[in-house]
């Protein structure tokens, strides 16, 4: 038996989100750290912070770092064993590099805070957006993303996230995803609609991003992973860490690939799939994928000593 476990990004923050670890001291020592890193209280803002200040990403990429670390740390603090492998969804792969021992927590911490900045101004509010389209295969989808970018004025519609068969994200301007979403729903889509999101990550559009990523880069240390991380780029693993800061780069401007990430794990002997973090988004995506695996969410204090519980039996 090996385990995967795969943190999740933005989209599985909320008020409360951390409530249901209320008996690991550990959860809130990890949010003091990264209060006296950051200076920011974290924990005040999920517990009596509004929704908007919650879902502003310069607070929702390092808020979900901060969760994804702390119920780690739960887990590892109970006993639980160490993973064999680890991934994350876009900003959820931060979470991974920290758990793999290639970046510390306080640089990682830094880093996603200046990420979250660099993609609030590299598109102006109101031009950019993401929608989500439901009931589509790729290659369709991947034509009306052609489609629309090719009509002539200039603006840029692509595919942004594979989350699982017939879920993906697409995003670019703000009108070409409206075009997009009207020639889904022409083509046979389930759904397609706008998501609550004013930046078109993974996308071209983020290039500024991207270039701004690769000048901080320059000054953070990392270390080859301890344990494999596949990334969201290739979903394949890699040690170099020139290729890492690469990868880091590279990933704000191309599409996740969550479906081949997924895919990848049994090749590497994993069987179970662990989402550590609140929520349990990623679970749903990857029983989608690949219902062969074990899938498991730690969403609370009782799902991680009924996990390690379970593990140890086995």
């Amino acid at each position: 038996m090996n385990i995967a476990f795969v943190f999740p990004g933005q989209g599985s923050q909320s008020i409360g989100m951390m409530n249901g670890y209320a008996d690991f001291p550990i959860i809130q020592q990890t949010f003091q750290e990264a209060a006296d890193i950051l200076e920011q209280d974290f924990w005040s803002l999920i517990n009596s912070g509004a929704a908007e200040d919650i879902n502003s990403t310069v607070n929702t990429q390092p808020l979900m770092l901060i969760a994804g670390i702390a119920v780690y740390r739960a887990w590892i603090s109970s006993g639980g064993r160490q993973p064999s492998l680890v991934a994350g969804h876009s900003l959820g792969e931060y979470s991974a590099l920290v758990v793999s021992e290639a970046l510390s927590f306080a640089d990682a911490l830094k880093l996603v805070r200046f990420r979250a900045q660099s993609m609030q101004q590299a598109v102006p509010e109101g031009m950019g957006g993401m929608a989500a389209v439901l009931g589509l295969e790729d290659g369709i989808v991947e034509l009306i993303c052609h489609e629309v970018t090719s009509s002539g004025n200039g603006e840029t519609l692509e595919a942004a996230n594979f989350n699982s068969p017939g879920q993906i994200v697409i995003a670019g301007h703000k009108n070409a995803i409206l075009r997009g979403i009207e020639l889904a729903k022409a083509k046979g889509a389930k759904r397609a609609l706008m998501l609550p999101m004013s930046i078109p990550s993974h996308c071209s559009l983020m290039k500024p991003a991207a270039d701004h990523m690769r000048q901080q880069l320059e000054s953070v240390t990392l270390h080859s992973p301890r344990i494999p991380i596949l990334h969201n780029v290739d979903a394949k693993s890699h040690a170099d860490t020139a290729t890492l800061k690469q990868i880091l780069v590279q990933q704000l401007v191309s599409p996740v690939r969550w479906v081949a990430t997924i895919q990848a794990l049994p090749a590497f002997g994993i069987t179970h799939v662990i989402e550590c973090g609140p929520g349990k988004v990623l679970m749903g995506l990857n029983k989608r994928i690949d219902s062969n695996l074990q899938h498991i969410s730690l969403a609370n204090s009782e799902a991680i000593k009924q996990t390690i519980s379970n593990l140890n039996a086995q």
